[in-house]
């Protein structure tokens, strides 16, 4: 660590932080990794999810944005967009919508504390 970056490490992976008052364009902050965290949360879900319910995908990307309350600070909303690439029907996004709200370690944690909103769209 120093006064530009600090790093996380975990496994065999480091994370580069931005920790530097300036900013550092190379890093993420942590409001950043927070919600880069919840990401990484639904997608992990999406791929363990889909082989039990048999749901078929091509590809898949999330949108996610977070709206910061400066006193106290806080996120203080999180709203997402999960764009998927599939066949299967409305039903089975809402399905599937149901099963990363009900089995997503970050997100029941945020949702606890913050606005969380989200949605599934075909891409």
């Amino acid at each position: 660590m120093d006064h530009h970056h600090s790093e996380a490490s975990c496994k065999e992976a480091t994370l580069v932080i931005d920790s530097d008052l300036n900013g550092n364009q190379q890093a993420f902050n942590p409001a950043e990794l927070l919600l880069a965290s919840l990401a990484a949360c639904i997608l992990k879900n999406i791929e363990r999810i889909a082989p039990i319910l048999k749901f078929e995908f091509d590809s898949i990307a999330i949108d996610i944005k977070g709206a910061r309350q400066e006193s106290p600070p806080k996120m203080q909303k999180i709203d997402y967009i999960v764009r998927i690439e599939t066949q299967e029907s409305d039903k089975r996004l809402a399905l599937l919508q149901t099963n990363i709200e009900k089995y997503g370690t970050i997100y029941n944690t945020l949702k606890k504390s913050t606005e969380l909103t989200g949605r599934i769209e075909r891409c």
